[in-house]
Parts: structure tokens; sequence; C-alpha cells
């Protein structure tokens, strides 16, 4: 089995991403903005009353990237395995996400995200799908 090290599985996301967004549809591909990449990881039925399915994606940034969302499409949870992330939703609340820290965002908030760190930050994102 061939040991894999950060450098080497950062390429590896950025290069599924790549090929995923390739894949798609015009219509249905977002661009993400420079210095972010996306890293889907899966999808399942979900035990959870109200939610009919969860899935699962990494949201990767690159030292000073951001991204802006002015309505999220539905609930979610979110953690940081590695670096910063300065998180300002539109509720009022503004804090800086380090590493394994977790929060909640619902459905129509708007969130700011940008990476405040020296380093990659990785926000992992658990969808909560609705029927």
């Amino acid at each position: 089995m061939t040991k894999i090290n950060r450098r080497s599985a950062l390429s590896l996301g950025f290069a599924t991403a790549a090929v995923l967004a390739a894949g798609t549809s015009a219509s249905a591909q977002t661009k993400p903005p420079q210095g972010v990449s996306i890293q889907p990881w899966g999808k399942r039925e979900s035990m959870i009353p109200g939610y009919k399915t969860v899935s699962m994606r990494d949201v990767v940034y690159q030292p000073g990237a951001k991204t802006s969302n002015p309505s999220m499409p539905n609930d979610m949870v979110c953690h940081v395995p590695e670096g910063e992330l300065r998180v300002k939703q539109t509720d009022g609340m503004e804090f800086v996400a380090k590493k394994g820290d977790v929060w909640t965002c619902k459905k129509g908030i708007g969130e700011d995200l940008e990476n405040v760190g020296s380093t990659v930050a990785i926000m992992r994102i658990i969808d909560l799908l609705p029927a």
C-alpha cells in the first residue's frame, strides 16, 4: 500500500474535483472561487426524521481564499479538520473556526468564509437534505 502525505492527498482532491466539475452539465456547474476547491465524499439515505438523505463534502481553502453564500440551500453541520476559517453569518454570529471546531447552519442563513491562516483550511460539510 502506498503512503499518502498531505500534498499528495490535496493533489488527488484537486484532480478529483476537476474531473467531477468537467463531467457536470454547463447549467449545473458552478465554478468555485479561485483558491477554493470542492471534494465530494458520498451520499446516503438518512435515518433522521425530516431528512431524506445526507451527504458529505470538503471545501478546501488556500490561504486568503474566500467564499460567500447569501442563502444556505439546506441545513448542514460544518467541521474544520485543518486550518482556520473566519465565519460570518447573516444572523450576526461571527467567529474564527479552528482545527476541530464544529458548528451548524440552517436553511436560508447567509455565510461568508475566509481562510485567515497561513496554511490550507478545510471545511467538512455534512448536508442534511429534506425529502
